[in-house]
This record gives C-alpha cells, structure tokens and sequence, in this order.
C-alpha cells in the first residue's frame, strides 16, 4: 500500500508563509508527477503547483510568484513554500502523486488526507 501523508498547516496572518510537506511510503517502484490541490468550503478541488521528477512545475494563476513547489526525489517527498498569503488561500491542501507500486501494475494516482491551511488576522 501506498501512503501520502501531509505536514505544515495551521493559522497564519495575510501577508505570512507557511511551508507544506508532503511524504509518499509504501510499496513504491517509482513516482511520476506530484502536485498540490486545494479545496475551499464550498468550492471544488483545484490543482495549486505540480512538479515532475525532473523538477519541471505548473502552476495555478492565483498562485504564481507567490509559492514555490519542490521536491527531494531521495526523500520522496515534495514542498509547498507560500508566501505572501492571502484570506482566499484559505482551504484545505491535499497532496497528489501519480505512482507506479510493481512492475507488473500500472501508475495509479494517490492522495493524502489533507491539511488545513487558514488565512486570518
């Protein structure tokens, strides 16, 4: 089995940083693409940053010069620095990866529970 496991939300005052952590363990063969997506009350799920292995990142309009992605492949895991926050980054951040287990399976995608991030003075 194959889990993600998320770190590093809590309340933060607009204009401040946080930094997000995201871990993959398990039966992993390799990982493909991993990303960040968030989900505000009441709003779907949307995709924040993504990075390849080879450190290729996309990232969301709403987001751009403001968070960084990264990733330490040894490690299998991957960062969300944000910066300058605002009360709309309020949501609930959920890692994503694109895993392959075996040889023998297909990559399937994986999410992590979710950590809360809220922007509030």
């Amino acid at each position: 089995q194959v889990q993600l496991v998320e770190s590093g939300g809590g309340l933060v005052q607009p204009g401040g940083s946080l930094r997000l952590s995201c871990v993959a363990s398990g039966s992993i063969l390799s990982i493909h693409a991993m990303g960040w997506y968030r989900q505000a009350p009441g709003k779907e799920r949307e995709l924040v940053a993504v990075i390849t292995p080879g450190g290729v990142t996309n990232y969301a309009d709403s987001v751009k010069g403001r968070f960084t992605i990264s990733r330490d492949n040894a490690k299998n895991t991957i960062y969300l620095q944000m910066n300058s926050l605002k009360p709309e980054d309020t949501a609930v951040y959920y890692c994503n990866a694109r895993i392959r287990g075996t040889w023998f399976t297909d990559p399937m995608d994986y999410w992590g529970k979710g950590t809360l991030v809220t922007v509030s003075s």
